[in-house]
Formats: C-alpha cells, sequence, structure tokens
C-alpha cells in the first residue's frame, strides 16, 4: 500500500500559499484493508476514509470513469482530476510527481485540463475552472476553453444542482479578482445559460455622464472588483452583483435611463436567489440594495427628515447595524464601479453611519419612565429619532 499527497496542498505548497486541507491518495489497497487500519468510511459511492488520528481524507486510487481497484496507479488517478495545476503528488519524501507537467502551468499561470474524457464527465469544472481563473489570476489555456464552450452549450451543464452551483458562486465571491469568473462563464457561453439575469446586462447602455464605461454588464463587474476591495464580506459582494438586475429588463426605448429599475430589480433578484436555494442572509441584503441604492447615492438631497428614518426603517438599521454597514459598503462599491469614479470619496456612507450611531446612543429612559400608553410612546419615540436626524442633517459633508 503507497500513500501520496495529492491536489490543493501540492499545488499550494509550490505557490507558497498556506495549506488549509491535506488530501491523500492510496494506491493498492482495498476497502476492507482501510477498514481493518481503523479508517472511517465516509463515502458510498466514493471509496474515501477518515484517519483515526488526523481526521484527513484517504481516498482509493480511481480510475475513469469510476473504477476502483488495488491494481490502479497514481497516474490512473491523477488523470482524473480537472486541471494539471491539481494533478500533481507527493510521495511521503516530498518528492514531486507530475505526469502531466503541472508545476510548468503553475509557473507560468495558465489552467490546463488533464484528460478530454473526465473533464467533460463533470460540468461543474466549467465553473470550477473559472473559479481559479479567479482565484489566482490565471489565463486558461485555449484548449481548455474551447471544451469549457463545447460542455456548457450540453444537456448535463443545464442540469447541474442548485446546490452545486452556488457552492462555487460563493467560494468565487471569496477570490479577490472575482470578476473573471464572470468573465470567463461569458466568453464560453455559460454565463447566459445558469445565469441569463447577469448575461443581459451586457450591451444595455446607461447614460455617459454618470455611467463613461456606459455597458451596464461592465459597470456591475467593475462594481463587484470594487467590492473586492472594500470588504471581505461575500454578503455585500453578492448584493453589489445583484445591485442592477433590474436595467436589463428596461424597455429599450427608453435607454439609456432605467425608470424604477430597482423596484424590478427586487422581483429579479429574489427569483435568482430562490432558484439557486440562496440563503436567506444573502437574498435580504441584496434585495435592500437593489431596492435602495439609489436612495443612498442621492442622500444629500433628501431634506426631509422623516424620509431618511424611512430608509433606516426599511433597511432594519436600529435593530440590526450591520445591516446599514453593509448596505452603505455596497452602496460605495457601485459608486466607485465606474470610469474615472474609482477613486472618489463616498461621504453618503458616513452620513448615514453617523445618523445611525446618534439614533442608537439616544437616551429613551425619560419617555419610558413616563408610563405612556403605547400609540403615544411610539410617536414620542418617533418625534426624539426624527429630532436627532435633523441635528444631523445640518452638519456639512
Amino acid at each position: 500500500m503507497e500513500v501520496y499527497l495529492v491536489g490543493g496542498a501540492v499545488r499550494d505548497y509550490y505557490l507558497k500559499q498556506a495549506i488549509k486541507d491535506k488530501d491523500w491518495v492510496v494506491v493498492g489497497a482495498t476497502p476492507q484493508q482501510m477498514l481493518a487500519q481503523g479508517y472511517t468510511q465516509v463515502g458510498k459511492d466514493f471509496p474515501v476514509f477518515l484517519h483515526p488520528n488526523t481526521k484527513q481524507e484517504y481516498a482509493l486510487a480511481r480510475h475513469y470513469p469510476k473504477n476502483f481497484s488495488p491494481n490502479n496507479t497514481l497516474i490512473d488517478d491523477l488523470k482524473c482530476r480537472d486541471l494539471t495545476i491539481n494533478a500533481m503528488a507527493q510521495d511521503q519524501m516530498g518528492k514531486l510527481i507530475d505526469p502531466f507537467d503541472g508545476l510548468n502551468d503553475l509557473q507560468q499561470g495558465i489552467l490546463r485540463h488533464t484528460y478530454t474524457d473526465s473533464f467533460v464527465d463533470d460540468p461543474i469544472r466549467v465553473l470550477r475552472t473559472a473559479r481559479f481563473s479567479a482565484r489566482y489570476g490565471f489565463e486558461i489555456a485555449e484548449t481548455t476553453l474551447d471544451l469549457m464552450r463545447s460542455i456548457s452549450q450540453s444537456t448535463q451543464f443545464k442540469q447541474l444542482t442548485p446546490e452545486r452551483v452556488w457552492l462555487e458562486l460563493e467560494k468565487t465571491l471569496s477570490t479577490k479578482q472575482a470578476r473573471r469568473f464572470f468573465e470567463t462563464l461569458r466568453y464560453v457561453g455559460a454565463l447566459e445559460v445558469l445565469f441569463p439575469e447577469i448575461d443581459q446586462l451586457f450591451g444595455v447602455p446607461q447614460p455617459k455622464q454618470h455611467h463613461p464605461e456606459i455597458d451596464t454588464g461592465e459597470h456591475v463587474l467593475m462594481s463587484l472588483q470594487q467590492a473586492c476591495q472594500l470588504t471581505d464580506s461575500l454578503l455585500v459582494r453578492f448584493a453589489v452583483l445583484m445591485h442592477d438586475l433590474g436595467k436589463a429588463s428596461t424597455p429599450p426605448e427608453q435607454w439609456p435611463h432605467h425608470i424604477a429599475h430597482e423596484k424590478r430589480g427586487v422581483t429579479l433578484v429574489r427569483n435568482f436567489c430562490q432558484r439557486f436555494k440562496i440563503p436567506k442572509a444573502y437574498q435580504k441584503l441584496a434585495e435592500l440594495t437593489a431596492q435602495y441604492h439609489t436612495h443612498c447615492h442621492q442622500i444629500f438631497s433628501i431634506r426631509h427628515p422623516k424620509k431618511i428614518y424611512k430608509l433606516l426603517k426599511a433597511l432594519d438599521a436600529l435593530r440590526r447595524p450591520q445591516h446599514l454597514q453593509n448596505f452603505v459598503l455596497a452602496c460605495e462599491a457601485d459608486a466607485k464601479g465606474r470610469t474615472g469614479f474609482e477613486h472618489r470619496e463616498y461621504p453618503q456612507a458616513q452620513y448615514l453611519l453617523e445618523i445611525q450611531q446618534g439614533l442608537m446612543n439616544l437616551d429613551l429612559k425619560p419617555l419610558l419612565q413616563q408610563n405612556l400608553p403605547q400609540a403615544q410612546l411610539v410617536e414620542a419615540i418617533m418625534q426624539q429619532q426624527l429630532k436627532t436626524i435633523k441635528q444631523q442633517m445640518s452638519k456639512n459633508y
């Protein structure tokens, strides 16, 4: 029985990055032998075992498509892996086994598939390859792009489960160059298949004086890139990705203006989230951002305290302060996601956060001690809040 370190741990070792998880391949063993040594089996269709002490995963060597036998070699197993940079292994002495020249691709910054049949067998690899491009900033080999393009038109690709798609999308949002993921999917025709709401934004114009980049799809990717620089919050990054979906449904005769795109966008965001079974926390912020991002941009033109009060209530900014912090970050990314606006200040964010802080610092004990009827108490608290907002509005920004 031979044991090899494989996959991401080897790749990240040569990238000089922190190794989070270690996966191992076992050659020349049967499930019975693994169990006899104290390993715990965790895979039914795929024989994966947990080490009795480290709890790291040990998988029996496979042979395409899903044949497991003690006769399978390490090369058989590595051939089943998606990309050459993920198809390297180390023996127990640390010696590199690299049958597909993955180290050279790693050094050259190239993503290349290992074996055509294996790559095609699982269409999620289209998304996974695009995600690796976003994660590492690597280029994708033309032959691999051709293969991804072919897979994207397959029935199997269209039938990917929502959970698998969302997992790849969520992982992509954690990368620093997330826009590359969507650019790649669009290039190979996968964006229009899986995410038509995003794909349809491309080619939709916006007013040049506010959006020198003009194209809405480009603006959304620019905003997403800004969000990746502003915050590590995946909630914010997702909200920014979703914020302008309503512009794709603007009648062309109204272009480049997008009247009421905010309201239309909320419905599209909700449908998108339900389709991919996206967690409610993501959906909530994305819907709020779609509906109210223009309110935030125009906040200095709102001169009535009650309108700001209603906005903060809609955002649930007093009960859940983090909601407003995430919301203004998303709005800032939107504002900076425009050609020539990337480095401009966004004082609207600080303005709203200071109003929020003023309201949270209000001492309501004197009112509560008066034992007012419920309706009067609610009205009295609101008047105090409106007075505080008015005081904050008088400051210069």
